[in-house]
């Protein structure tokens, strides 16, 4: 790779990281204010422990929290490291995301995949929290898989394929949805919520039927590990399942159809 090219690179994704770690930060402001139901505009930063507004100085992502060592400028109250964790973590999804689609060739694309990506970080802190899910994520979530949905129109017009795409974006709709819908009829909310309902209905029109299959049965998986952790740690054995399947969706929002066909091949349904 010539220098030049690997400048623009560097340049690049340092552009995107910054980008990423601000929207980082607004995610921080979801996670806190969605479940109390609060604005997300109208009221400033402040401290949590003695109620000093954040100085905007501090409130650079990432970086002021590591220049104050975790700690609140008025009165010294370690700040959670959940909230630079956030910010880092989104920032480094958006490269890893762009670099994966590759910026100069597939940017619709990567760009609708990093939004999926921040709406997840919300519902798995979220959900963590406080057990609840927000519609505005979910319906955002939907929203982005209308947009791809689009996208990809737009591409099948432009290079004439044959589409199959709206069909299994309805069937991801329901495919699973249904299924923790009648769970969670059954069990009277006790072992489903609705949330999770219309997060995997939500992120079905993203994925397409196999990779939200794929996406449902990763969220199985890692709710049953964390799920025999948590209960050896604590005893209890109640605890969120939206997180899992956030981390699920998230992995087949790349990996979803190669993961579901990978399957299907090792069990010899297709060739």
């Amino acid at each position: 790779m010539p220098v030049s090219e690997l400048v623009y690179s560097i340049i690049v994704y340092a552009f995107i990281f910054l980008f990423g770690i601000t929207i980082g930060s607004f995610l921080n402001v979801c996670i806190y204010r969605l479940p109390k139901e609060e604005s997300l505009t109208k009221q400033n930063s402040h401290c949590m422990t003695c109620g000093a507004q954040i100085k905007r100085y501090d409130l650079i992502p990432v970086f002021s929290w590591l220049f104050l060592r975790g700690k609140c400028r008025s009165c010294g109250a370690k700040i959670s490291p959940r909230y630079c964790i956030v910010e880092a973590l989104n920032g480094i999804i958006y490269v890893l995301v762009f670099m994966y689609y590759d910026f100069m060739y597939s940017p619709i694309k990567a760009i609708l995949v990093c939004l999926l990506m921040s709406a997840l970080i919300v519902v798995f802190f979220m959900d963590w929290d406080t057990q609840l899910i927000s519609n505005y994520m979910v319906l955002f979530i939907a929203i982005l898989g209308i947009l791809d949905y689009l996208r990809w129109q737009f591409e099948l017009d432009l290079y004439h394929i044959d589409d199959a795409d709206l069909k299994s974006r309805i069937i991801g709709f329901f495919v699973v949805s249904l299924i923790l819908l009648a769970i969670e009829l059954l069990s009277k909310g006790k072992a489903m919520g609705r949330g999770d309902v219309y997060l995997m209905a939500a992120a079905g029109l993203f994925l397409g039927v196999k990779a939200t299959v794929a996406a449902f049965f990763i969220g199985l998986v890692t709710a049953s590990i964390a799920g025999l952790i948590i209960k050896h740690c604590t005893g209890g054995s109640k605890f969120a399942f939206g997180p899992w399947l956030s981390l699920g969706i998230a992995i087949c929002a790349i990996w979803g159809n190669q993961l579901a066909d990978l399957y299907l091949r090792f069990a010899g349904f297709i060739q």
